[in-house]
């Protein structure tokens, strides 16, 4: 197996605090990598929101999770203090990429690292519309 980077805090542009649960843990005794996707998920929306960018009850424009994948360097537990780092690779038309990095508090290599993408859709038609301009101009702010 070919050997993989592991992200570092440095390469990412805004960070969300993620709290565990104990029943993210697994009979193994760690976070349950379906979790990952939703710790990803919920700090990408969270920070949407904080920016005054996504209204989940009437945006005319949502993004819909098209694509996901995960790799994992570390496990994490409960009551493990987590943080997601992300920032914007790729800023599309209607669709925006994200690299994501899932930290224990206070460590500089990511535990988790992953992507997703969102395509913007119109609520009512689901038909892929323009990422609206002033969210584009802020998720412009996240591109490295």
């Amino acid at each position: 197996m070919k050997e993989r980077k592991v992200i570092t805090r440095g390469e990412l542009k805004t960070f969300v605090p993620i709290t565990t649960r104990w029943m993210d843990n697994d009979v193994y005794g760690h976070v349950n990598n379906v979790n990952y996707y939703s710790f990803f998920d919920t700090a990408v929306n969270q920070n949407l929101i904080d920016m005054g960018m996504l209204d989940i009850a009437n945006s005319s424009a949502v993004g819909l999770v098209v694509e996901t994948g995960c790799t994992y360097s570390a496990s994490v537990s409960f009551p493990d203090k987590l943080e997601v780092g992300f920032k914007v690779a790729h800023l599309g038309t209607s669709s925006v990429r994200y690299e994501l990095g899932l930290f224990k508090q206070g460590e500089t290599t990511a535990a988790a690292q992953g992507h997703f993408v969102h395509v913007y859709v119109d609520r009512e038609t689901r038909r892929p519309v323009p990422i609206p301009a002033e969210l584009k101009a802020k998720l412009a702010q996240l591109v490295v």
